[in-house]
Formats: structure tokens, sequence, C-alpha cells
């Protein structure tokens, strides 16, 4: 895929994911990239990024689709930029025989640089939305609640 826009990122990225093909989601990346998931998972080279998607599309994601919502680009410099782009999973692989996954939301950062006239990712963070939601309670069992404390409803 021709990279000749930063927001060709966020475009390959989702070609990639939806062809189970990680490597054509790694190539993205610089050699050093680093790439942090939905969960806070911290991937820090090139290759890590590629194992760990290479593993997802084949077991948690093997039969998940992305779809590219919208994307905003902001230049920082000619050469930098970030694109922020809202995407929606859908078909995510069941935990257990009895449950469905249901679509899921979320919006990634990529920060992307312009080498020799191609555009990489030098990072990348992934947040899951929680419409009408402002953060996070840690509950005693362990695990979380997504909470609105009233002041923010976007």
């Amino acid at each position: 895929m021709n990279r000749t826009l930063p927001e060709h990122i966020a475009e390959q990225f989702v070609t990639g994911w939806n062809q189970y093909d990680a490597k054509q989601l790694a190539d993205i990346f610089v050699e050093d990239a680093d790439f942090v998931n939905v969960t806070g998972l911290w991937w820090q080279k090139k290759e890590e990024i590629y194992q760990a998607h290479d593993y997802g599309l084949r077991v948690i994601f093997n039969h998940a689709k992305l779809e590219l919502k919208r994307t905003k680009v902001r230049y920082l410099t000619a050469d930098i930029a970030t694109v922020h782009a809202r995407i929606r999973l859908s078909n995510q692989t069941a935990l257990t025989a009895n449950e469905v996954p249901q679509i899921r939301n979320t919006l990634f950062l990529f920060v992307a640089q312009r080498i020799e006239g191609i555009w990489f990712c030098i990072a990348a963070q992934n947040a899951e939305v929680q419409s009408g939601k402002e953060t996070f309670i840690k509950k005693a069992d362990g695990s979380f609640e997504a909470v609105n404390y009233g002041k923010f409803k976007k």
C-alpha cells in the first residue's frame, strides 16, 4: 500500500487486520515503534507488534472485522503528524460458547513520521470508547466498570 498521506497508516492497519495479515499490519511501523493496546499491553518493537497481532488475528480476532469510521490528521511539522482514527470492531471471537461479543468502538492514536516520502507509525495507542462515560472504577474483585460522574456526557 502506498502511504503518501498520514491517514494511509490507519487505512493500512484496517486493511491488514481485515485480511488477517499481521505482516501487512506491522509494515506501517518503524523498527523501534511503540504500541499500547486497549488493555495497556505495551509492545516496544515492530517484531513484538507483529507477533502480538499475528497471535490476535489467529486466536482472538480470527473472524473479526474493523471498519474505519473517521480519521483526523494534525500536522505537527511537515514530516510529523498525529492520526486519530475512530474504528469499529465486530465479530470478535467468543471467550466461551454461551456468549456473543458485541460490537466495540475504539479510538486509535497513531503518531506518524514521513521518512523518504513514506509515512510510518512511530507510536500507536488504542482506547476503548465508552460512550457517555468519564472514567473507570476498579472494583474490589479487580474488575473495572465504566462510570459517569455526571459532568461530561460526550
